[in-house]
């Protein structure tokens, strides 16, 4: 039965929220889907097995009833790196990895394949890259290129070298509104004519970025001391409070569901936040609000997430945060379902699997 590996130019590119949609868009036309990663660096214990969260999630998104283990056969850990760097970096664990999608892809129409990191070097230590795991299952390929500041153009044309005709194409996900026309009118023609085609350009989604206040406080260490009733609220993006109140009132407005990293000494700006009904306010530096900015945050209901470590250092956390998040949320299943099959190339696909 035909196989597809989903790979990446790099890490956090959008790989799961490809595997979601097209699979949820493939299960509504009627196909059977199987969905494998065959390495996984998400481990965790997941009843009496071990498994990769997201292919926990996805496999239960797409109906997927297996174990696990078998889901993930190869999990990166820090006793399997010790491992692989005392044994020698090839040991044969091909073997594991075909005979669990063999059993994943049996009596299915299709067979999904996540890959993990960049599909040319995450894993090369380990002869677990990308590309030599998707030449051993014998499937082709598609690979996201995420597009957010600049294209990895040159990664999709190494590729297309060393896969030749096994990929089917590249998708270009989180493309902005202003990088929109660029990446139609001369990107993908570009690459059209080095031979990789261009399957869909997904735009930018707020709400698949999003994070809910929870989750920031679990990943900042942060305490919410105020209307932790409404931490279930998203932060869409954040904004740095390190300005004058009139030009932070002009980034504020363009971002209203905003996470506000500020000093926990700099009331006037928490007051604006607070007033424009940010997604939170995170104080820093382990300094608490006075009554005033308590009483006027639980008024508004707006969470207030007090954190130890500074305001540059908590704001590079959350850039890496918001790109990292991981598609685990069922409440964003759907509108990744419909994001993919309104920009993707379904039928191109379904042509370079042979379905």
């Amino acid at each position: 039965m035909p196989g597809l590996y989903i790979g990446s130019t790099a890490p956090y590119s959008g790989k799961n929220t490809l595997c979601l949609g097209l699979g949820l868009k493939f299960r509504k036309e009627g196909l059977s889907v199987g969905y494998f990663k065959p390495v996984g660096a998400q481990a965790a214990k997941v009843g009496n097995a071990w498994g990769d969260l997201d292919a926990v999630a996805i496999s239960e998104a797409l109906g997927q009833d297996i174990a696990p283990d078998t889901a993930t056969p190869v999990l990166v850990t820090q006793d399997f790196m010790h491992k692989v760097f005392a044994q020698g970096p090839c040991q044969d664990r091909t073997s594991d990895i075909i005979a669990a999608y063999k059993k994943i892809s049996k009596g299915k129409d299709v067979t999904l394949v996540g890959g993990s990191g960049g599909f040319l070097t995450s894993g090369l230590y380990a002869c677990l890259d990308g590309a030599s795991v998707a030449k051993a299952l014998d499937v082709p390929v598609v690979i996201v290129d995420r597009c957010t500041h600049e294209m990895n153009y040159d990664i999709l044309l190494a590729i297309k070298e060393q896969m030749g005709d096994k990929m089917i194409g590249c998708v270009l996900s989180d493309v902005s509104g202003g990088y929109l026309e660029e990446v139609n009118s001369v990107l993908a023609p570009f690459l059209a004519r080095r031979g990789v085609k261009v399957l869909g350009i997904i735009p930018h989604d707020r709400v698949l970025g999003a994070v809910s206040v929870n989750v920031l406080a679990e990943r900042l260490g942060g305490k919410i001391i105020s209307s932790a009733h409404k931490a279930d609220v998203v932060a869409e993006s954040f904004l740095i409070g390190t300005m004058q109140v009139e030009n932070f009132l002009a980034y504020f407005r363009k971002h209203p569901k905003a996470a506000v990293i500020v000093g926990g000494d700099r009331s006037d700006l928490q007051l604006v936040a607070i007033e424009g009904r940010c997604a939170c306010l995170i104080l820093t530096g382990n300094l608490y609000p006075n009554d005033i900015i308590l009483a006027r945050a639980e008024n508004a209901e707006v969470p207030i997430m007090v954190v130890r470590e500074d305001t540059y250092s908590v704001a590079r956390r959350m850039e890496a945060l918001l790109a990292r998040h991981k598609l685990r949320d069922p409440g964003k299943f759907q509108q990744a379902s419909q994001l993919v099959a309104a920009n993707l190339d379904v039928a191109a696909i379904r042509q370079g699997l042979g379905l």
